[in-house]
C-alpha cells in the first residue's frame, strides 16, 4: 500500500550520477564522429550536422520516459527514494556501428564512383536504416524478453560482448591513449582508481569529471607551451559552422527508406547488438529490482526500444540501452533529476551545435579512459552473471571478435599498398572468415559450447547444424571482402584463397559435426537404457 511519502527526486548524488551518466553518452558521440574521420576519412561536418542530433534524440526521449517512470514507481509504491533508470547510447553498438557498417557502407560506395558527400549520406540512410531495424525487433522483444533470454545462452550472448569489450571498447582507445600517454595515461589511472576501484577522489569531484579537467589541464599546458603536440584524436572542423544544425531535418523527407536494400546485409551485425541490449535490459532490470526498484520489464525493453526507432528515424546511427549501472546510480544517492539533467545536457549539446566546441576542447586521450573503464566494467559483468562452468564458453565466444579487431587492423595496411605472401595471404583469408559476422558465430559457438558443457548433445548438435546454413548464406564466413550475403545456389565467383573452405565446405564441417553429436548422444541414450536394463 503506497504512503503518503514525497518523493525526493533530486538529491545531491545526482550530481555525481548526471557526470557519469552524461559523460558516457558524450564519450560515445565523440567516439563516433572521431573513429569514422579518422579511420574512414569519413566528413566529420557532415556527422556533426546529420549524426549526432538524431542520435542525441534517441537519448533524450529514452531518458525523459525513464524519468517519469520513476515518479510513476515512487507513486505506485509510496519510496521516496526511487532511482530512474540510466539510459544512453550502447557502447558496443557505436564501435559496431562505426567499424562494420557505417565505415564500410562508406568506403564501397567511394569504391563505387559516388563523391565523397554523396557517399557520406549514403552510408548514413544505411546506418539510419540499420537502427531503425535494430529498434523494431527490440519492441517485437520487449513482449516476449523472457523466452528470449531463456533460448539463448547467457554465455553467448555475454561473452560476445566480453570479446567486443576487451578487443574493441578496451584496446582500440588503449591504442589512442599511448598516443599521448602524458594526457591519457594520467587520465586513466584517475578512472581506474575513481570509478573501477571507487576511491573517493579529492573534494568529492566525481571521477570521470576529474579525469576530464586534469587530462585537459595537461593537453592544454602542453599544447600552450609548445613541448606536446596538438590533440590529433578530433578531425578539424568548423565548431561555429556546426551551431544550430538543420541538415538532420532531411531525415524527414524518408528518403533514406531507399537504402533498406542496402542495408540488409549489414543485419547479421546489427541485430545481434539489439539482441544483446534486449538480454543486457532485462539483467538491469534485475539488478535495479535487488536494488529496490523493481520496474516492469517489457516496458524497459519496450522504451529503448522506441527510443531507438526515434532516433533511427530522426537520423540517428547508435542504438540506445539501459546502462547496466543502475545501483551504482542509487548508492551514489541518485534518483530522477540525473536522468532529466542528462536528457536536457545531451539534448541542448547536440540540438543546438554546441556538441561542436565540446567535441573540439575536450583532449580524446582524456575522454577514452571512460570508454576503457566501460570495457573492463562490461568483461567483468559478463564473467559474474555467467554460471562457472560455462567460462569455456565465454573464452570461446571472445575468438572471433578477437579476430575482427586483427582485421580492422591488417586491412589498414592493405589498404595502404600492403603486398602479403601467399602463405599470409592465406592466414589474412582466415581471419577475414572468421571475423565475418563475428558477433552471430560467437552467439553459435557458445551456444554449442554450453550445450557440451552441460551434456546436451542433441543441443549442441542443433547450434552446429544452425551455424552450417548461417554460413551457407554468408551470415557467418562470408569469403567476399564486404561481407555481403547471398543465396547457397547462387554464391557467385569466390576469390582464390577460398579454394577448399568455401561456403559449402563450411557448411559440411559444422553438418557433418551436427551428425557426430547426433549420433554421440544416440549412442549414450542406447548405453544408458542398456544398463538400466542390466
Amino acid at each position: 500500500m503506497a504512503t503518503a511519502t514525497p518523493y525526493r527526486w533530486a538529491t545531491a548524488g545526482d550530481i555525481n550520477a548526471f557526470f557519469g551518466l552524461s559523460i558516457d553518452n558524450l564519450a560515445d558521440l565523440v567516439l563516433t564522429v572521431s573513429l569514422l574521420a579518422a579511420v574512414f576519412d569519413y566528413p566529420a561536418q557532415f556527422a556533426l550536422s546529420h549524426l549526432v542530433p538524431g542520435t542525441a534524440v534517441g537519448v533524450v526521449a529514452g531518458d525523459l520516459i525513464f524519468t517519469w517512470m520513476a515518479f510513476r514507481l515512487a507513486r505506485r509504491t509510496g519510496r521516496s527514494n526511487v532511482t530512474a533508470m540510466p539510459l544512453g547510447l550502447d557502447t558496443p553498438s557505436t564501435f559496431g556501428m562505426v567499424f562494420f557498417v557505417l565505415g564500410p557502407a562508406y568506403a564501397d560506395a567511394l569504391a563505387g564512383g559516388m563523391e565523397r558527400e554523396l557517399a557520406a549520406r549514403h552510408a548514413w540512410h544505411i546506418g539510419m536504416c540499420a537502427i531503425v531495424a535494430s529498434g523494431i525487433f527490440k519492441v517485437l522483444c520487449s513482449a516476449v524478453a523472457g523466452p528470449i533470454r531463456r533460448l539463448v545462452p547467457r554465455a553467448g550472448l555475454l561473452g560476445s560482448l566480453a570479446a567486443i569489450a576487451l578487443a574493441l571498447i578496451t584496446f582500440m582507445p588503449i591504442l589512442e591513449i599511448f598516443g599521448s600517454p602524458l594526457v591519457g595515461w594520467v587520465s586513466m589511472g584517475i578512472v581506474l582508481g575513481s570509478l573501477t576501484a571507487r576511491i573517493p577522489f579529492p573534494l568529492r569531484i566525481p571521477g570521470a569529471l576529474a579525469a576530464l579537467l586534469v587530462g585537459g589541464l595537461i593537453q592544454l599546458i602542453g599544447t600552450s607551451t609548445g613541448w606536446m603536440p596538438a590533440d590529433t584524436f578530433h578531425a578539424a572542423i568548423d565548431p561555429q559552422a556546426a551551431l544550430w544544425p538543420v541538415e538532420w531535418l532531411a531525415a524527414f523527407k524518408c528518403e533514406w527508406l531507399e537504402a533498406w536494400p542496402a542495408s540488409l546485409k549489414y543485419l547479421p551485425i546489427v541485430i545481434p547488438f539489439a539482441l544483446g541490449t534486449v538480454v543486457g535490459g532485462i539483467d538491469c532490470t534485475e539488478s535495479a529490482a535487488a536494488a529496490g526498484d523493481d520496474y516492469h520489464t517489457g516496458w524497459i525493453i519496450g522504451v529503448e526500444g522506441l527510443a531507438t526507432i526515434l532516433a533511427g528515424a530522426c537520423g540517428g546511427v547508435i542504438q540506445t540501452t539501459p546502462y547496466i549501472g543502475h545501483p551504482a546510480y542509487k548508492a551514489m544517492g541518485g534518483r530522477a533529476a540525473y536522468t532529466l539533467a542528462t536528457a536536457i545536457f545531451i539534448g541542448v549539446a547536440s540540438l543546438t551545435g554546441t556538441f561542436a566546441y565540446l567535441y573540439q576542447s575536450i583532449p580524446g586521450p582524456a575522454i577514452l579512459p571512460i570508454l576503457v573503464f566501460i570495457g573492463l566494467e562490461i568483461t567483468a559483468q559478463s564473467f559474474h552473471a555467467t554460471p562457472q562452468r560455462h567460462y569455456p564458453a565465454v573464452a570461446i565466444a571472445c575468438v572471433p571478435a578477437l579476430a575482427a579487431m586483427v582485421a580492422i587492423q591488417t586491412d589498414k595496411l592493405l589498404a595502404a599498398g600492403a603486398h602479403p605472401a601467399a602463405s599470409l595471404a592465406r592466414e589474412l583469408f582466415s581471419i577475414h572468415l572468421l571475423a565475418s559476422g563475428f558477433i552471430v558465430t560467437s552467439l553459435l559457438w557458445a551456444g554449442m559450447v554450453t550445450a557440451l558443457i552441460d551434456r546436451k548433445l542433441s543441443t549442441a548438435a542443433a547450434w552446429s547444424l544452425a551455424a552450417g546454413g548461417l554460413s551457407l548464406c554468408g551470415v557467418i564466413h562470408s569469403p567476399f571482402s564486404d561481407g555481403r550475403l547471398f543465396l547457397p545456389w547462387n554464391i557467385g565467383a569466390l576469390p582464390e584463397e577460398a579454394i577448399g573452405r568455401g561456403p559449402f565446405e563450411l557448411f559440411l564441417s559444422y553438418a557433418l559435426l551436427a551428425v557426430i553429436f547426433a549420433a554421440w548422444h544416440l549412442w549414450l541414450r542406447l548405453e544408458h537404457n542398456s544398463l538400466k536394463r542390466q
